[in-house]
């Protein structure tokens, strides 16, 4: 049976484009590219889309619903993962602090974008593989 190697991108919709890239840059530098109505990110070799939500009043997100719970982004070390605390602190962005996985013993930092998405920044070792 042949399986997918990567995951080539996400879309998700969103209530305003230019607070989202406020947002997200702050989290991923620059985008690769802004349409109108969309902004593009490259995290290694996945490509996230952010698009305009089409309904007048979109909902907030919820994350216990049926669908995406979170987005995690992976980092290989603990001082990459403080780094990126540092970097969310200057930029103003509320977070968890570093915590603790209750799944795995692997540190991660939390945080809800501006449309309440539930993003994640999350240690996994080198070679350590996938992992649930």
């Amino acid at each position: 049976m042949f399986c997918p190697k990567f995951v080539d991108h996400v879309v998700l919709r969103i209530a305003d484009v230019g607070r989202t890239e406020r947002f997200y840059n702050a989290l991923l530098g620059e985008p690769k590219e802004r349409i109108p109505g969309s902004v593009l990110y490259a995290v290694g070799d996945t490509l996230l889309f952010f698009t305009l939500s089409e309904k007048s009043e979109p909902e907030q997100f919820e994350k216990e619903d049926i669908g995406l719970n979170h987005l995690a982004f992976g980092v290989r070390t603990l001082e990459e993962l403080r780094e990126i605390g540092a970097q969310l602190n200057a930029a103003g962005i509320a977070h968890s602090g570093i915590g603790m996985c209750r799944y795995e013993n692997v540190e991660f930092i939390w945080l809800d974008d501006p449309d309440g998405i539930r993003v994640e920044f999350y240690r996994r070792p080198e070679g350590s593989g996938a992992s649930a």
